[in-house]
C-alpha cells in the first residue's frame, strides 16, 4: 500500500542527511516541512534532484510552525492511504516506520513506544531527561486517560481516513500535538496499537525547560475546554 511520511524539520541542515540517505521506497512519499533559516530546505532539494526516483516533497514556511504545526501541514498535504510522521533527528530510523506500516492492519494508528518492556533503546536519554518524560507520561494519564507507555516518540502511523476524520479538531501546534492528537483518536473511538521500537538518542533536542511549561499549559487548556471548539 503507497504511503506518506511526514517530516518535521526546524534547523536540521547537520542531521538530516542521515535520513535522507536511508529513503528508498519509489512507491512513497516523503514530505519535508521546512520552517526554519538553515539550509535544510537546500539539503533536502539537492538530495531530490540526485534522486529522480523518488518522490520527496519541501514545504517551506517563513514563519515557525512548532512541531504540531509542522505535522498538521504536512498531514494535508499527504495524499496516500496511509500517513506516517517521523522526528528529522533519525532517533527512530524510517526502517522503523516500515516496520510499523507493515503492522497497521486494521488499526486507525500505530505508535511506536520507546518505554514498552520489549524497546531497545540503544544511547539512551540523559537521567533527567528520561524522569521528566515520565513524569509527563505519568501527567498524560491522568489528565485525559491514555493509557499509552510513551505519546511522544516520533513514530506514528495512520490510516489517511481517521486523520482526515480527526484533523479539523486539533488546536496544538507544538510538542505537545502528540496528545492532543491520540486523545482525538481515542474520543472517536478509534482504535490505536502501542508497539515496541529501537530508539536512539542523538542530542541536541528540540524540547526545552520552556517549551514543557508551554507544554502542561496548553494540555491543560485542552482538556478543560478552554480557548477550543469542544
Amino acid at each position: 500500500m503507497r504511503y506518506s511520511i511526514v517530516i518535521p524539520a526546524y534547523n536540521e541542515e547537520k542531521r538530516i542527511g542521515k535520513l535522507l540517505q536511508s529513503l528508498s521506497d519509489p512507491q512513497a512519499e516523503f514530505i519535508f516541512v521546512c520552517d526554519g533559516t538553515d539550509r535544510t530546505t537546500e539539503v533536502i532539494q539537492e538530495f531530490s534532484s540526485g534522486h529522480p526516483d523518488l518522490t520527496v516533497r519541501c514545504l517551506k514556511y517563513s514563519q515557525r510552525l512548532g512541531k504540531g504545526g509542522g505535522v498538521y501541514e504536512g498531514f494535508r498535504a499527504a495524499t496516500a492511504p496511509l500517513i506516517g510522521f517521523m522526528d528529522a533527528d533519525n532517533s527512530t530510523e524510517y526502517s522503523e516506520m516500515i516496520r510499523l506500516i507493515d503492522r497497521i492492519g486494521n488499526y486507525a494508528c500505530i505508535i511506536g513506544s520507546r518505554h514498552m518492556p520489549e524497546s531497545t533503546i540503544e544511547i539512551h536519554q540523559p537521567l533527567t531527561r528520561r524522569i521528566q518524560s515520565r513524569m509527563f507520561n505519568l501527567i498524560i494519564r491522568l489528565l485525559f486517560g491514555l493509557q499509552f507507555y510513551d505519546t511522544q516518540c516520533g513514530a506514528k502511523v495512520f490510516r489517511k481516513d481517521a486523520i482526515d476524520r480527526i484533523l479539523p479538531g486539533l488546536r496544538a501546534k507544538g510538542f505537545e500535538f502528540d496528545v492532543e492528537l491520540l486523545w482525538h483518536l481515542r474520543r472517536a473511538g478509534l482504535q490505536v496499537l502501542e508497539v515496541p521500537v529501537v530508539w536512539n538518542d542523538t542530542g541536541d533536542s528540540r524540547l526545552q525547560t520552556s517549551d514543557a511549561f508551554s507544554m502542561f499549559s496548553t494540555l491543560l487548556r485542552l482538556r478543560l475546554g478552554i480557548g477550543t471548539n469542544d
